[in-house]
C-alpha cells in the first residue's frame, strides 16, 4: 500500500525533524512531498513553498507549532489525507475538532518513530 506522505513544515536544515522525516520516508521507499518556507530539496523531496494540491495523499505529518497550523486548515481538509500525524510540540485541539467534523483520522505520534518501529 502507498503511504504517500506529505510533511508539512519542511526544513533544509538537516538537525530538524522534519528533515531526518523526509529522509526517513524516503529511505522506506514511501512517496514524499514537501512544503516550507524555503524552496529546496532533502533527499531528492523538493520542498514547495505553497499550497500545492497534491493528490492520493495517504498522511499529513506536522512539523508545525498550532499557530503556525492555522493558515493551513482548509488546505489540511482540501487533501483528504486517510490521517494527519501530530508529531511532538505540534498538538492542536483545534485542528483536532476541524478533522473530526471532515471524518479524517489523526493521532498524536512521531513519524521518526513509528518509522523505526515498523508501525507506520
Amino acid at each position: 500500500m502507498n503511504k504517500k506522505t506529505l510533511v508539512l513544515g519542511a526544513s533544509l536544515n538537516t538537525s530538524r525533524y522534519s528533515n531526518l522525516a523526509i529522509q526517513k520516508l524516503v529511505n522506506h521507499n514511501i512517496e514524499t512531498v514537501a512544503i516550507g518556507l524555503k524552496p529546496g530539496e532533502v533527499k531528492g523531496v523538493s520542498i514547495n513553498t505553497t499550497m500545492f494540491p497534491f493528490e492520493d495523499l495517504h498522511t499529513v505529518s506536522l512539523y508545525l507549532n498550532a499557530k503556525n497550523q492555522q493558515p493551513y486548515y482548509d488546505y489540511i481538509v482540501s487533501l483528504k489525507p486517510k490521517r494527519v500525524i501530530f508529531n511532538p510540540g505540534t498538538e492542536n485541539p483545534e485542528l483536532y475538532k476541524i478533522l473530526r467534523e471532515n471524518a479524517i483520522h489523526f493521532e498524536g505520534a512521531c513519524t521518526l518513530v513509528l518509522l523505526s518501529t515498523n508501525q507506520y
